[in-house]
């Protein structure tokens, strides 16, 4: 059984930083390319960044490009996505998800393992 556990979130003003951590199962995590996304409250669900196995290869929607970071420590099976610069409308709740593998990074669908998710809100 794949778990994935998000926490991090809070409530942050315009401009601010927050980091967000993804922990996963073991097996789960060292294996599978990994991804977080986010949805605000009357909206979808929506792509923010995707990681691969090892780290070497990075994906972003062009909404964060620039302020968002993502990465992973597989030895501690954690995923993390570090967010600068936030802003008002950034705020959601935050979800990691485990990859299949197959289809797109950024297509909800590719992700089969989803965690419970984190608030963030951002103040203006």
């Amino acid at each position: 059984q794949v778990q994935v556990v998000e926490s991090g979130g809070g409530l942050v003003q315009a401009g601010g930083s927050l980091r967000l951590s993804c922990a996963a199962s073991a097996r789960t995590l060292s294996r599978a390319p990994m991804g977080w996304f986010r949805q605000a409250p009357g909206k979808e669900r929506e792509f923010v960044a995707a990681i691969s196995e090892y780290g070497g290869t990075t994906y972003y929607a062009d909404s964060v490009k620039g302020r968002f970071t993502i990465s992973r420590d597989n030895a501690k099976n954690t995923m993390y996505l570090q967010m600068n610069s936030l802003k008002p409308e950034d705020t959601a709740v935050y979800y990691c998800a485990h990859r299949a593998g197959l289809g797109s990074y950024s297509d909800l669908r590719s992700y089969d393992y989803w965690g419970h998710g984190t608030q963030v809100t951002v103040s203006s």
